[in-house]
Parts: structure tokens; C-alpha cells; sequence
């Protein structure tokens, strides 16, 4: 592809965009801000709590289920379960057991309520992650790229045919801030 083709999809799309990834696929991650989040340090003692709440699991097996309840968008790694595992253990929020001849931890009565106090944070986590929506709400989510992309196809049409005259671009710009608040409003929670 051209350079001055990137050039304006990086103009529209925000500073970050690369373009395309190896294999043809858009680099949805600039796109959409990023990747998803990861957990913070002391969030992943919470997460950890979670995956053995209802029943005792080896190392792996809670990476594991930590990955699949985010959506397979966050796996901690050994080095970050393993000392987690074990500060729970020193707290006295889990206990190793052996079971089949492996180590598996199980969460304390005294792990419970910590989660129990902690259960907002573990949720948002889970939330942020998309693990709640992006497979659920996949097909929305695509019929809402093809009505954005459609939009700069019709900047781009406009734009070739010089349909985009400085008056039309400035009647352009009303309707998409309007547009623009409406959809904040809807999606953005964290405003008041």
C-alpha cells in the first residue's frame, strides 16, 4: 500500500496506528486504545483467590482459569503466580494440599472473606478485560466497525469527487460532534 494511504488512516485513526499486522489483519489494538488491561499487582491475589474458590488448583490450572475467565485476554505468568500463591499462603488465605501427588492450593476461610471484600475489584477486572462482553456482544461489536468504517468510505468518496468544501466539511463536523456526545453518553461510565 502507499504511504500517504496510511498517512490518513493514522490522521483518522489517532497517531498510534500502524496500519495492518503481518498476514494482512488491522491492528485493532492501536485502534481501540491498546490492549486489554492487565492486573495490577495487588489485584492479581484477588484473581488468584477467585480462581480457587470453589475448588483446589495446581499452579497451572489457575493461570488457566484466570486466562479463560478474562476472555483469553490476560494469562498471568509463572513469575507472577507462583510468589502470589505463595504471600496467600503466608497469609493464611490459602493452604497447599496435596492431591493425586500434586502441590494444589485452596482457599482459606480467612481467603474467602478477604475475596468477599474484594469482589468488586475482582468483577471490574474481569469486566475491563472483556471477558463478559467481547464474545457475547462479537457480532454488535462488528456491525458497529462496518457503520464506522462506512463513514470514512463516505469521507473518502466526498473527498475524491470534491464534495468536501469547507462549508460542507464545517456542517460535517456539527453532526458528528452532536453524534460524538450522544454516543460518549451512552458509553462513557466514568463521566458524571
Amino acid at each position: 500500500m502507499r504511504e500517504g494511504h496510511w498517512e490518513w488512516q493514522r490522521h483518522f485513526m489517532g497517531p498510534g496506528f500502524r496500519g495492518r499486522r503481518q498476514g494482512g489483519r488491522p491492528d485493532f489494538w492501536d485502534v481501540f486504545g491498546g490492549p486489554p488491561p492487565r492486573a495490577d499487582r495487588g489485584a492479581v491475589r484477588y484473581l488468584v483467590l477467585d480462581a480457587i474458590e470453589k475448588q483446589p488448583r495446581h499452579g497451572y490450572e489457575i493461570m488457566q482459569a484466570i486466562e479463560e475467565r478474562s476472555g483469553r485476554t490476560y494469562r498471568p505468568s509463572p513469575g507472577v503466580i507462583y510468589p502470589t500463591l505463595q504471600l496467600l499462603e503466608e497469609l493464611g488465605h490459602a493452604r497447599v494440599e496435596e492431591h493425586e501427588g500434586r502441590k494444589v492450593y485452596a482457599i482459606t476461610p480467612d481467603g474467602k472473606r478477604d475475596l468477599q471484600e474484594h469482589r468488586d475489584e475482582v468483577d471490574d477486572f474481569y469486566e475491563r478485560s472483556g471477558a463478559s462482553s467481547w464474545e457475547e456482544y462479537a457480532e454488535e461489536l462488528g456491525d458497529l466497525i462496518k457503520h464506522a468504517t462506512r463513514l470514512f468510505k463516505v469521507f473518502r468518496h466526498a473527498a475524491r469527487h470534491g464534495r468536501l468544501s469547507p462549508a460542507n466539511m464545517k456542517k460535517v463536523r456539527v453532526v458528528l460532534d452532536e453524534a460524538l456526545a450522544k454516543i460518549e453518553a451512552l458509553v462513557d461510565t466514568d463521566r458524571s
